[in-house]
């Protein structure tokens, strides 16, 4: 669907006052955000991809730390991917993390370090979307570009009182209203309102510089736009991880047995307490060897359980039950891993991990310092 003749009549009938109204609003209550000081276009571009599904308050000291262990493009193409995800760690959705990797060493190689200054350049790059290109383009170099995110989305639907526009409605309407002369700030701008003052519950439309703009607000209903489609449920699957130790002769510390996952995988890149998803009529135990031998070609004695961690994905979510086992066969080797590797606890921080083998981790330094009691 596209805009109609009576939407665009509207938008072209009160852009300027629009246009003002917002940048007005915006240079009074704009939060105070690190990505908003010492701006050039590489940190406007992490900024952009740190906050793809992540709120703010989350996004802040990641940000903060990630620039100043990676100042500049060339610092970031430079590093290792597993010091890239180190960084990362916690922040989720790390496929952005490995894009943003990818991408700065393509600008460095393509582009001689330096960022493309066009949408369409922008968007030929690993990570980068629509809206992201959009953000970046207008807000790093001016060019009056829509970038359409959840935020803008709810907020030009309630403007125009429309209960389900499509990506292309959505951009024509931003790109009516975007100044040529800010395009930066009025971006920023849209994206803040729906953060701020147009939320999806109770939106404070007193408050609201575009609130006598607003046809949702003159129907009364402004919840009602955009509609929301019915969620789907959301699946829960029972997985395993081994927790594989050996003690080495000579040593007393014992060393465990981690993988690190496919680079094209979920979680790629990062390293884990090698397992898999129980599968129908299986024990725990059961999944857990069978899981061991497909993937990395061993047999193992599965011991006590160590931990159970609950965790929640976008489209799933988990119980991981962990176990202490040890091996009872074979020799470990990349069967369906990108590395493994022997480590002792001090190595295992070190290592780039999802949020729950990290939480599997603290439990097992708890039980080895338990241990270390008796």
């Amino acid at each position: 669907m596209s805009l109609g003749a009576e939407q665009r009549a509207y938008l072209a009938q009160h852009r300027e006052e629009a246009q003002q109204r917002l940048l007005s609003w915006f240079e009074r209550h704009a939060r105070d955000l690190p990505w908003r000081r010492d701006r050039t276009p590489y940190r406007v571009w992490v900024a952009e991809v740190m906050l793809q599904q992540t709120q703010v308050d989350t996004v802040r000291d990641y940000y903060l730390h990630f620039v100043q262990r990676f100042p500049t493009l060339d610092s970031l193409a430079e590093a290792s991917l597993e010091e890239v995800l180190k960084l990362w760690e916690g922040l989720g959705y790390y496929s952005r993390a490995r894009a943003l990797h990818r991408a700065a060493r393509q600008v460095v190689r393509h582009h001689n370090g330096e960022l493309p200054n066009t949408p369409q350049g922008l968007r030929a790059l690993p990570g980068i979307g629509a809206y992201t290109a959009g953000a970046i383009a207008s807000i790093a170099f001016g060019i009056p570009t829509p970038a359409v995110d959840g935020n803008v989305r709810r907020v030009m639907a309630r403007t125009l009182a429309e209960p389900d526009p499509t990506p292309p409605a959505l951009e024509e309407a931003v790109r009516q209203w975007i100044p040529p002369a800010a395009p930066g700030a009025f971006t920023e701008a849209l994206m803040e309102l729906g953060a701020t003052i147009c939320s999806p519950r109770a939106p404070r439309c007193l408050l609201c510089p575009w609130h006598d703009l607003c046809r949702a607000r003159d129907l009364g209903e402004p919840e009602a736009f955009p509609v929301t489609k019915p969620r789907k449920a959301i699946p829960h699957y029972d997985v395993t991880a081994a927790v594989t130790l050996r003690w080495p002769s000579s040593e007393s510390a014992p060393e465990v047995l981690v993988a690190q996952r496919p680079l094209d995988a979920m979680l790629g890149g990062l390293w884990e307490f090698p397992g898999g998803k129980r599968e129908d009529g299986e024990t725990l135990p059961d999944a857990l060897r069978r899981e061991l031998m497909e993937e990395m070609g061993v047999a193992i004695n599965v011991g006590e359980q160590l931990t159970v961690v609950q965790h929640a994905y976008t489209h799933f979510r988990i119980t991981l039950y962990a176990f202490l086992c040890t091996l009872e066969s074979g020799e470990p080797t990349c069967l369906a891993c990108q590395a493994f590797q022997w480590a002792r606890l001090a190595q295992i921080h070190a290592l780039p991990m999802a949020v729950t083998d990290r939480r599997i981790a603290g439990a097992l330094e708890v039980w080895l310092e338990s241990r270390s009691d008796l």
